[in-house]
C-alpha cells in the first residue's frame, strides 16, 4: 500500500483531478482494504476536496470516506458517498492528511475473481485554489483582471509562507545536527579518557603485582 500512497502522492499535483477504481470487498470495515491519497497543508489553510462516485446509494456496495491528518485530527467521515461530495476543513496543525475510501460489498456475494467496483474521482484544492473566485468576483464586484490578481497574491502569500516554514524546519533540524555532535564529541572524549586511565590502572596494578611476586 505504501508504494501507491506514494505514487498517488507525487501525481497530485500534476493532473486535475484523480481517477481510480474501488473494489468491493466482503465482510466489515478494515483499514488494509483503504486507499489513501496522502497531501500536506499548513496549518489554517482552506482545504476542499471533492470526490465523484459512480453509482448510487442501495447498488450494493457501500463506499466510505475518511478524511484524517497524522496528528489525530479526522475532519469527515462520511459514509455511503454515492454521486459528487464536497467536504472543507480548516487545517488544524502542519501535517499531511490522508483522504481515504474504502468500497463495501452490502448486497449479494459478487462471483469469485469479479468483483464490482466503483469509479472515483477526486479533487483536492488547498490555500488559494480552494476558494470560489467566481463568487468572491461577483461578490465584491471586481474585474476579472482584479481578481486575478487577488489570487496570485494569495498564492505568492501561501509560497512565502511555505519558504519560512521550510527555513525554521532547516534551521530545526541544524541545531539538532550540531547538538548531536556537540554530544558524540564530548562522548568520544570521555569514551577515551576512560579507556587511558583503564590502560594506566592497569599498568600499575600489575606492576605492583608483579612486585609483590617478586617477578620483577
Amino acid at each position: 500500500m505504501e508504494p501507491l500512497l506514494l505514487l498517488l502522492t507525487l501525481l497530485l499535483p500534476l493532473v486535475p483531478a484523480l481517477k481510480f477504481d474501488m473494489q468491493a470487498h466482503p465482510g466489515h470495515e478494515s483499514l488494509s482494504k483503504e486507499r489513501c491519497i496522502r497531501n500536506f497543508v499548513a496549518k489554517d489553510q482552506l482545504v476542499v476536496v471533492t470526490a465523484t462516485v459512480s453509482g448510487n446509494r442501495g447498488d450494493g456496495q457501500t463506499l466510505n470516506m475518511h478524511i484524517k491528518d497524522a496528528v489525530g485530527n479526522d475532519y469527515a467521515r462520511p459514509r455511503d458517498v454515492a454521486g459528487e461530495a464536497r467536504y472543507a476543513f480548516t487545517s488544524h496543525s502542519d501535517s499531511a492528511f490522508d483522504v481515504c475510501f474504502e468500497n463495501i460489498l452490502s448486497g449479494a456475494s459478487s462471483p469469485p475473481g469479479n468483483p464490482p467496483s466503483k469509479h472515483v474521482e477526486l479533487d483536492i484544492d488547498i490555500g488559494a485554489d480552494a476558494k470560489d473566485w467566481s463568487a468572491i468576483q461577483a461578490g465584491e464586484k471586481l474585474k476579472p483582471v482584479e481578481a486575478e490578481l487577488r489570487r496570485i497574491s494569495e498564492v505568492a502569500k501561501e509560497v512565502v509562507g511555505e519558504m519560512e516554514f521550510l527555513r525554521g524546519r532547516e534551521m530545526l533540524l541544524r541545531d539538532t545536527n550540531e547538538s548531536t555532535n556537540e554530544r558524540v564529541k564530548w562522548f568520544a572524549i570521555g569514551t577515551m579518557g576512560m579507556l587511558v586511565a583503564l590502560g594506566v590502572w592497569q599498568v600499575v596494578y600489575l606492576r605492583a603485582y608483579f612486585r609483590s611476586k617478586h617477578l620483577i
